[in-house]
Parts: structure tokens; C-alpha cells; sequence
């Protein structure tokens, strides 16, 4: 144990036997004085403290101060009755403040209880219990706001878990500080009492025992009752000031002499009010102008020179920043925040503003919010914070969609106005403006709100400006999820997985795969929309087959079959067999026969001619299925289920290719439609 902690334990220890040992009157005076000094150190703490946090401490100092301050009384009264003499501390307190005079000192005495029992430990106990019962019932709110902040990427993991923890101490303090105020109200009526028996059992065993007369009686324990009650209270209105200083201070930045100057005297123009009513109670009221003049004139010039002063600091201010603004400017350093490339952007013209305007009704940020929530529980991608601006540039209705500076998608909306999609028969009497749903490309109109119960009773979708944008930027961050995630989104992720699987992760990274390699097999998952939000399998995959190959496309075969039941349940109907184009064993054979292999990998080298041929079957019998308005899903053997996914990746890529081994053996496959040679 450690000498710090041993003699905190001692002196623990020392308090509760000074209630039952016997001490000296030299000892109980240096005592007196220690207890006399904390209470001022704590008080001052309590107003140097930014946060109530800081000084977490305080309750269980308050429990401390408040035994030690019972053992003092126990240990006085025991000398004041034996002895009837209870050191030089007592005694100087006793006739210092009653100056004489028993009356006045009983006075002071019973005016300090008044104020420490029914001024500020009653409210700091009323203070302390509201601000325990808010804390609790903002806890609710306090979170969501943490999980709202790191789901748009405001914050990361580590600083929503810290706010989290700050969050539950705040709680805890302030429980315990709703607890804490009893011991001060406790104190104040065990004062009373303790002088009460000092007084009483003073009289009473001076005549009896020591054979006093009634006013030596009277005069030698009044006097050590009011020292007693006063060494004792002095201590207690401190720690009582600063319990009410504790539970009555906003968090702030700056302690409570900065913001009691800072504050108070914000106004410097207020107090000429001040000194001009201040010099009237002197002009029209029995007053002597002596006594307010000179106060009006102190204020006047402090009014003054505080009002020169802001004036002055303004003026820095604006010069600071205008400085700040030139050297900006100047230094060749800055250009390099324009080199900055936001992952993703959201540009809108100025007839859009209204989406992103919450003043204006505007919930576009909620459902940014809302979109990176579902792309983490469907895709398992952390998708990044998505930055939102104007531009004039653009025409008042259109916004675009920008991947790494680069756009990628574009539309129109208008505002006051529906988008109505058509069920697959036109009725005559919807009209509107014709245009084309932006995020699938579907033939629909735009109509005002007159016509849109009309359209939801013909049978049309009918969506707002919003969601027709919502539905869009989502369905973009799914096409290009593969582009969002680098090495370090990757890091991220193996960093939680390895929170909960550290053995997992150890053996997978460095000593298998480097990030880079788990990247590239991520990326390839998510370009064919395959969650990896299963990192778990994932990262299994990778441990047993990545000791064999380093090649990315044959280790990303080895995660889908072992994501088959995923996979299955994302494509199989769950009552209806998958219908599924297959391709003939001839094709089969001539892809497998055109695969290369090389020092990066296997490719297929197939000529021209051939490829073209499969392309332009496999091209009919997914328009067929198209037609139809059936999902078309392209099954074909594990072999060369990655190749058959290269010849179509760039013109079919939003068609699903599957292996045998990637669906569920209970799951029933009819095909529709065969690729022949």
C-alpha cells in the first residue's frame, strides 16, 4: 500500500476514535484550525472548477468533513464538561465574537444556523435533487443525440464512448450529491443540540460537580457553547457555500470569478443606470449625498473604462482574424485544404435549399442520418460523412451526387409537387409533368397536391420531393460501396472485430493478410452488393484460405460459398422456387478453357467472336426475364462463376451471378432460360 493511501486510512480511522478517545486540548486546537483550513480550500476549489466532474470527489469529501466536524464536537464537549475548558481556539472564539456580551453571541450563533440550515442547505438540497432527477430523465436524449452524432460521422467510436462515460458520471454525481446534501442539513440540527447539552449539562455540572455558583456557571459555559458553535459553524457554512456552489454551476470553460466579472459586467453601459439612481437616493431621499455620491462617481467611471475596454477588444478581435484571414492566404500551405476530396457530396441548386433548411421544414439531414443507419445494417459499411451544399452553378431544381469530387448521378426535383409512378397501366386522368424516377430510371410524373389521393386511388406510388431523393443518394451509395471503402475504413472495421474476436483478428492481420488484401476482397463483395457485414465468416474465410492464396478474386469465391445462407436468403423467395438463368456445360467449358493464368492471377483470355456471342444469349434471356418483370439471377458451377462475372461486368453488372455452392441445398432452383453455345 502505498504511503499516500495508508494515510488517508489512518486518518479515517483517527476520526471515528477521536468520538470515543480522549484528546488533548493542544491537539483538539491544531485540529480545530486543519478543520477551519479544508473548508476553506474546498470552497475555493468549488469556485475554481470549469465542471462539476472535476471535483467528482465532493460527496464523499462532504461525508468525510462532516464526521470529522461531529468528532471535533464530541471531543469539545467532552473537555467542556470535564474540564469546562476546551482550548485556546473555543475560548478565543467565544469572547472574540460575543464581544462580551452573551446576547450577542448567541445571536451570531443562531443567525449563522438560520442561514447555513434554512438559506443554503435547503436549497442547495432542493438544487441538487432537480438536477439529479433532469440528469436521469436527459439520459435518453443525451444518448440518441451520441449515436445520431456518430452515425453521421461527427464523432468516432472512441469519442461516443468517452461522452457515453461522461454522460453516466453526471448521473452518478448528481445522485450522490442529492444524497450528500442530508449530511449538511444533518450537521446543521446536530450543532443545535450539541450547544444545547453543552449549555444545559454545563450548568448543571459546574454547580453540581464543581461547585460553581449559578453565574460562574452560566458565564464560563455560555461562553465555551457559543466558541463551540461557532468554530464549528464557520467550518460547516463553507462547506455548505460550497455545496451550493457545486450544484448550482453550469459547465463552463471558465471559472466563477471569469464568469461572475465576464458576465456581470457584459453591459458596461448599465451601470451609469446604476450610478444616476444611485446619485438620486442621495438628491431626493434623507440619504446624505456623501455617503451615494461618491459610489454613483466610482460607478460612472467603471461604466466607463469597462465600456473602452470591450470597445478596445473588439477592435483586436477583428484585426486578429483579419490577420489571421492574410496569413491564411499568404502561407503556401494553404492550398492544401483545397486538395481535400470529400468522399461523398450532395450539391442542389438554390430553388432546393428549402430540403436542407430545417426553418423551412427541411428533414434532409435526418434522413442522411437515416440512410447511413441502413447501409450499415444491410451493406455492413460505414459509409462517410456525407457533405451537403449549394450551388449556383446548378439549375434552381437539379442536384447532383459527387463520388470523390466526381459526379455520379443527377436529377431534378419540384418542389411542391409529387412523383407518381406508374403500376404498369396508365390512367388518363392522372396528368402531370412527364419525367423519369432518378433512381431506377422508371417512366413517371410530377403532380400537385390536388391530384395525389387522386393517383394513390388509380394505383400509382406516389412519393414526396425528399424521399425521391433519399431513395436516389441511397441507392448510389449501394452502386458504388465498393469505391467508400479504402485501408482506412478497413482498419476501422477490423478494429471492432477485434474488440470481441481478438484471437481472429491476431492471426488473420499481419501474419496472413495485410490490410490492403482484406480491402480488395471487401470491395469485391460489396460490387456485387454482397453485405460483409458478417465480418466474423468474413475474416474465418480469409485465416483458412489465405495461407494457400493471395489472390483476391479466388479468396472472395471462398467467403461467398461461405456466405451462402446469406446470400441465399438475399435472392431466393421464400415460398416461390428461384427462377435462375443457367448456362450449358458447352459454354461452361469454353469459358473454363479460356482462363489464363499469370504472376497477379487468373483472367479469361476468351477471342472476341465467343465472348461476344455468350454476351448477346445471355443479353436476351435477361431481357426476356426483364419483360416478364421477373429479377433475372444468372446460376452457373463454381469454376467459373468469377468469370462469367468479368465478361459481364461491365455491361451486365447489375445482374446477379450465383454458384451452385452459394445457395442453400433445401432451396429449390427452377430454371427459365439456358445459355447454349
Amino acid at each position: 500500500m502505498k504511503i499516500r493511501d495508508l494515510s488517508i486510512l489512518i486518518g479515517i480511522i483517527g476520526v471515528v476514535l477521536m468520538m470515543v478517545v480522549p484528546i488533548p486540548t493542544w491537539l483538539l486546537d491544531v485540529l480545530l484550525v486543519l478543520n477551519i483550513s479544508a473548508a476553506l480550500m474546498i470552497l475555493l476549489i468549488a469556485m475554481n472548477t470549469t465542471d462539476a466532474l472535476s471535483f467528482s470527489i465532493f460527496p464523499t469529501l462532504l461525508l468525510v468533513t462532516t464526521v470529522f466536524r461531529l468528532s471535533l464536537n464530541v471531543s469539545t464537549t467532552r473537555l467542556i464538561l470535564r474540564d469546562h475548558e476546551a482550548g485556546h481556539v473555543v475560548d478565543t472564539f467565544g469572547h472574540f465574537v460575543a464581544g462580551g456580551q452573551l446576547a450577542i453571541g448567541f445571536v451570531v450563533f443562531l443567525i449563522l444556523v438560520v442561514v447555513q440550515f434554512i438559506v443554503i442547505t435547503r436549497g442547495s438540497e432542493r438544487v441538487a435533487e432537480v438536477a439529479a432527477r433532469f440528469t436521469l430523465d436527459a439520459m435518453p436524449g443525451k444518448q440518441m443525440s451520441i449515436d445520431a452524432d456518430l452515425n453521421a460521422g461527427m464523432i468516432n467510436e472512441q469519442q461516443a464512448r468517452e461522452r457515453r462515460e461522461k454522460i453516466e458520471k453526471e448521473a452518478d454525481f448528481y445522485g450522490a450529491m442529492d444524497g450528500a446534501t442530508k449530511f449538511v442539513k444533518g450537521d446543521a440540527v446536530a450543532s443545535i443540540i450539541i450547544v444545547a447539552i453543552n449549555l444545559i449539562g454545563g450548568f448543571i455540572i459546574g454547580m453540581a460537580v464543581h461547585g460553581m455558583d449559578i453565574m460562574e456557571a452560566i458565564d464560563t459555559y455560555s461562553i465555551l457553547s457559543i466558541g463551540d458553535g461557532l468554530v464549528s459553524q464557520i467550518p460547516a457554512l463553507l462547506i455548505s457555500t460550497a455545496t451550493g456552489i457545486i450544484v448550482t454551476r453550469a459547465a463552463s470553460d471558465n471559472n466563477l470569478a471569469e464568469d461572475l466579472t465576464g458576465q456581470l459586467f457584459r453591459y458596461p453601459r448599465l451601470l451609469y443606470i446604476v450610478a444616476g439612481t444611485v446619485a438620486m437616493l442621495g438628491l431626493l431621499t434623507p440619504i446624505p449625498l456623501l455617503t451615494t455620491l461618491p459610489y454613483a462617481i466610482i460607478l460612472a467611471i467603471a461604466g466607463y473604462r469597462l465600456q473602452k475596454n470591450l470597445e478596445a477588444r473588439k477592435q483586436e478581435e477583428q484585426l486578429m482574424v483579419e490577420e489571421k484571414e492574410i496569413e491564411e492566404v499568404r502561407s503556401p500551405e494553404s492550398v492544401i485544404s483545397l486538395l481535400q476530396v470529400d468522399p461523398i457530396e450532395f450539391e442542389f441548386g438554390y430553388g432546393l435549399i428549402p430540403l436542407a433548411d430545417t426553418q423551412q421544414g427541411g428533414d434532409l439531414l435526418d434522413r442522411i442520418i437515416m440512410i447511413r443507419r441502413q447501409c450499415a445494417l444491410e451493406m455492413g459499411l460505414i459509409v462517410p460523412v456525407i457533405r451537403i451544399r449549394d450551388n449556383i452553378q446548378l439549375k434552381p431544381n437539379e442536384y447532383v451526387i459527387k463520388m470523390k469530387g466526381n459526379t455520379v448521378a443527377h436529377g431534378e426535383l419540384l418542389l411542391n409537387h409529387y412523383l407518381a409512378m406508374s403500376p404498369g397501366f396508365d390512367d388518363d386522368s392522372i396528368t402531370g409533368i412527364e419525367t423519369r424516377e432518378p433512381a431506377f430510371g422508371l417512366p413517371a410524373l410530377w403532380i400537385d397536391e390536388a391530384a395525389k389521393e387522386r393517383a394513390e386511388l388509380a394505383g400509382y406510388t406516389v412519393v414526396d420531393p425528399p424521399s425521391v431523393v433519399a431513395t436516389h443518394l441511397t441507392e448510389v451509395i449501394k452502386k458504388h460501396a465498393h469505391e467508400l471503402i479504402g485501408r482506412q475504413e478497413t482498419k476501422a472495421l477490423v478494429d471492432s472485430v477485434k474488440e470481441t474476436y481478438p484471437a481472429l483478428v491476431e492471426e488473420l492481420v499481419p501474419s496472413i493478410m495485410g490490410l490492403g488484401e482484406i480491402q480488395k476482397v471487401l470491395a469485391k463483395l460489396l460490387k456485387e452488393k454482397i453485405s460483409i457485414r458478417d465480418l466474423v465468416t468474413i475474416f474465418e474465410t480469409l485465416a483458412d484460405y489465405g495461407r494457400y492464396t493471395k489472390d483476391p478474386e479466388v479468396l472472395t469465391e471462398y467467403v461467398r460459398q461461405n456466405l451462402s445462407r446469406q446470400i441465399t436468403q438475399q435472392y431466393a423467395p421464400q415460398s416461390e422456387p428461384l427462377k435462375v438463368i443457367t448456362i450449358s456445360p458447352q459454354v461452361e467449358k469454353k469459358i473454363a478453357e479460356a482462363v489464363q493464368q499469370s504472376d497477379q492471377g487468373s483472367y479469361l483470355a476468351m477471342d472476341p467472336a465467343s465472348s461476344q456471342s455468350i454476351y448477346q444469349k445471355l443479353t436476351e434471356q435477361v431481357n426476356r426475364l426483364v419483360q416478364a418483370g421477373q429479377q433475372p439471377i444468372i446460376l452457373t458451377s463454381p469454376t467459373i462463376r468469377m468469370y462469367l462475372r468479368q465478361l459481364l461486368e461491365r455491361s451486365l453488372q447489375d445482374i446477379p451471378v450465383l454458384s451452385y455452392s452459394e445457395l442453400e441445398p433445401n432451396i429449390e432452383v427452377q430454371s427459365v432460360g439456358v445459355v447454349n453455345a
